[in-house]
């Protein structure tokens, strides 16, 4: 483990020593957890944000308090644009995002990666704790490469760290985490969105559940020519 975690520390510094300024998305999953904890304890030059999308369920905003409470490194909060939330809803109804792929990923869109653009603008790199076997999108991943969606280096640090890892991470360091792991939320989404899952199913079973596994993206991370 300790192997590993040097590697993370290592494929950070190279982002900060050549791409500065970098930024972390954290999106406050179990992966995202243990970036948070390696990027404060090594004070490693790197700002952290997260996307408050207006649909996320409370522990998710409980963790939020909690990383603020103990963390030195500042989590800055972006909201989607509230005219173009009101738009959606008035074209779609609050709840559209259930009547198709395209209705979902607008919805996406609105919420995630409008606030996304805002957040990485004027940053050379941004980090992510996307792991290569959370999902079938995600197999083709690179440690590190040029995010041409965004116009910066991405880098994935985790990238070949399984999902044991990460928990004997964050139970040998004593990391806070989202409440809702415990209740089989693997991942983790807008509340309407996410659902728990059952012993058997992909990790990912419980994001948008009632599509195609090719289509489980919402635009951040895995180009989309919808967009």
């Amino acid at each position: 483990m300790q192997q590993k975690i040097d590697h993370v520390v290592t494929v950070l510094q190279q982002a900060v020593r050549d791409f500065a300024p970098v930024c972390f998305a954290n999106s406050l999953g179990a992966e995202d957890m243990v970036l948070t904890d390696i990027i404060a304890n090594h004070h490693l030059d790197i700002e952290m944000f997260s996307l408050d999308t207006g649909r996320l369920p409370q522990p998710t905003y409980d963790l939020m308090q909690e990383v603020a409470d103990r963390y030195s490194v500042p989590l800055k909060v972006y909201f989607p644009d509230s005219a173009a939330v009101e738009r959606y809803v008035e074209q779609n109804g609050v709840n559209g995002f259930y009547g198709s792929v395209e209705s979902r990923k607008s919805c996406c869109f609105v919420r995630k990666v409008e606030p996304l653009r805002r957040a990485l603008r004027g940053k050379k790199a941004w980090v992510t704790g996307l792991r290569r076997d959370q999902a079938v999108t995600r197999g083709s991943l690179e440690e590190s490469s040029y995010d041409a969606d965004f116009g910066l280096q991405k880098f994935n640090p985790l990238l070949e760290w399984s999902n044991k890892d990460v928990w004997a991470y964050i139970r040998q360091n004593d990391v806070p985490y989202n409440k809702l792991h415990d209740q089989f939320y693997p991942s983790l989404g807008c509340a309407p969105c996410t659902r728990s899952i059952t012993p058997g199913e992909d990790i990912r079973a419980g994001r948008w559940w009632w599509e195609n596994p090719e289509d489980k993206e919402c635009g951040l991370h895995v180009a989309n020519l919808f967009f």
